[in-house]
């Protein structure tokens, strides 16, 4: 059988993330949302005051789509993270998620102000656990 991951996230996976998922986790296929699905995922309305009934379709196309056993990335609106990691353990899926090494720099401008430069590298993957 096919192992697959869903990505429940707003970005693109970089190569050492495939890497790791391929070698470490065994996955086959990477699956990303379909661009409807994912406008809703990463556009959680903050004026709600649930948001399972918003995230329904994505749950349905989830349920469709995965096998037991499936990896699914899940990062965005905590809440949102919450109800899908609760869902996939319910399901039999492995909801895991990124780690980042996070280097910040500070330079004073000639004007005064300051500029913050900020770098992001991925470290690993790390299951939700409960």
């Amino acid at each position: 059988m096919v192992k697959q991951v869903f990505l429940l996230f707003s970005h693109q996976l970089t190569p050492p993330q495939i890497e790791e998922l391929e070698n470490k986790f065994g996955v086959d296929k990477i699956v990303y949302l379909p661009e409807e699905l994912q406008n809703i995922w990463s556009n959680i309305p903050p004026e709600l005051p649930t948001i399972k009934t918003h995230l329904q379709d994505v749950l349905s196309w989830l349920k469709e789509n995965s096998n037991p056993g499936d990896l699914v990335l899940v990062q965005g609106e905590v809440g949102a993270v919450f109800i899908v990691v609760n869902f996939c353990i319910k399901e039999g899926l492995n909801p895991i998620y990124a780690t980042t090494k996070r280097e910040v720099s500070e330079e004073k401008l000639d004007d005064g102000t300051i500029q913050v430069n900020r770098k992001f590298s991925h470290v690993r993957f790390r299951q939700f656990e409960i």
